[in-house]
């Protein structure tokens, strides 16, 4: 990081030479723009601050041009740029250094700066996988992971060729709510931490300018977040303003925000009541091994309760739920009844599952949210329902806390 951060500081920090501006007809403008296109923002800064750090000013601008023409409303582009233009006549001494420039503007733009190259720094390796990803169904073609630490949203593939396991595809810089994160309330501004769908599409010609060019609403708050008492609504994936490139790292009112090109590229991947976004504070990273690990011990846990329902043990099956479970208004201790009751008019019961997803819980609460298709049959009854878990860790073992229909 501190490379990085030196580039920024040497905009001001080194008493640069006066240099011809490059012009749109120039070869190595033209040639330059077309290395443009093939890269995304960060990696182009990352390019331009490259040059400026070794003092190839008349480099960095036509690199910074080339950015410009692809993304005129570029704001922190266009701030590099000025920088460079009056390191023409002048030493500068910061980055931003435009004296008429609003403070505030130009911290929200360091701010972005700082997040952009940090992620393009540290780029997720092919052997490490959000935590969270512990199965995904396989009709589920991909998965959302956002880091708000890091300003980062993630894309995964379920690579159905490979087990399930979760591949990086993608990932986009983007702005989360202006108090943080942790919402809790109505007009907090601040972005929840869950586990989260796309729940629809939101038609362009409905959407007020500050959207952009698409919205995709989330269904927070989630059974979770009401039973821990969080309210709120209209947490959505979007994008920015027409006369918007992007916005600073913490800028929202509780939804998550992506450049329009970006929410452009990412929607292509989005199956509506599918996909999951998961938004944490910070990304915790597995090894291969040990999400496997993780995943295959979780697998075991619910197929042990699947067992044990099958065994018509009402004993064996209770053990799998949390004294503090709840379904609805019904508590443990009414359930549990229920259950003996119901046990007790069957001759035999056999339950499959199928389509499993297992996600963990990015927050403080350590759970995780199981979402299956259940095929329930036995000697005076049968059904089929969608049905979503809710297991946290007790004592070192996995309980369900909450069931119902998904």
């Amino acid at each position: 990081m501190q490379r990085f951060l030196l580039a920024l500081a040497l905009l001001g920090a080194c008493a640069l030479s006066a240099l011809p501006l490059a012009h749109a007809a120039d070869p190595a403008a033209e040639k330059a723009a077309d290395a443009a296109r093939e890269a995304g923002p960060e990696a182009q800064l990352k390019r331009i601050l490259d040059e400026i750090e070794a003092n190839r000013l008349d480099a960095a601008l036509q690199k910074t041009e080339a950015l410009l023409r692809q993304y005129p409303n570029f704001r922190l582009a266009n701030l590099i740029k000025g920088d460079l233009l009056l390191a023409r006549g002048k030493p500068i001494s910061s980055f931003g250094a435009a004296t008429n420039a609003p403070q505030d503007r130009l911290n929200d733009l360091r701010e972005e700066a700082v997040a952009r190259l940090r992620a393009y720094r540290d780029k997720p390796t092919a052997n490490q996988i959000p935590r969270y990803l512990l199965q995904m169904p396989a009709d589920q073609k991909y998965a959302v992971v956002i880091d708000t630490k890091k300003s980062r949203l993630y894309l995964y593939q379920n690579d159905t060729s490979n087990g399930g396991r979760p591949r990086f595809v993608a990932d986009y810089y983007i702005t989360h709510g202006k108090l943080g994160t942790d919402k809790m309330r109505e007009g907090d501004k601040r972005t929840p931490i869950g586990v989260y769908r796309v729940t629809s599409s939101l038609p362009t010609q409905k959407l007020g300018d500050l959207y952009g060019t698409a919205a995709y609403p989330l269904d927070y708050p989630n059974e979770w977040d009401r039973r821990q008492g969080r309210g709120g609504h209209g947490i959505w994936l979007h994008g920015t303003p027409s006369d918007t490139y992007s916005r600073p790292p913490k800028a929202s009112d509780g939804c998550v925000v992506l450049a329009n090109a970006d929410l452009t590229a990412l929607a292509k991947n989005l199956q509506i009541g599918t996909t999951p976004v998961i938004i944490s504070d910070s990304v915790e990273w597995l090894s291969l091994d040990d999400w496997q690990a993780e995943r295959t011990a979780l697998k075991r846990q619910i197929e042990d309760w699947r067992n044990d329902w099958e065994s018509r043990d009402t004993a064996r099956y209770l053990r799998h739920y949390s004294k503090r479970f709840q379904a609805g208004n019904q508590s443990f201790e009414q359930f549990a009844q229920q259950k003996r009751q119901v046990n007790a008019s069957k001759e035999w019961i056999k339950v499959q599952i199928a389509n499993p997803s297992v996600f963990r819980n990015p927050g403080k609460e350590e759970f995780v949210v199981v979402t299956f298709d259940q095929d329930y049959r036995s000697n005076n009854l049968s059904n089929q329902m969608r049905k979503r878990q809710y297991w946290i860790r007790e004592d070192g073992t996995w309980k369900i806390i909450h069931e119902g229909a998904a």
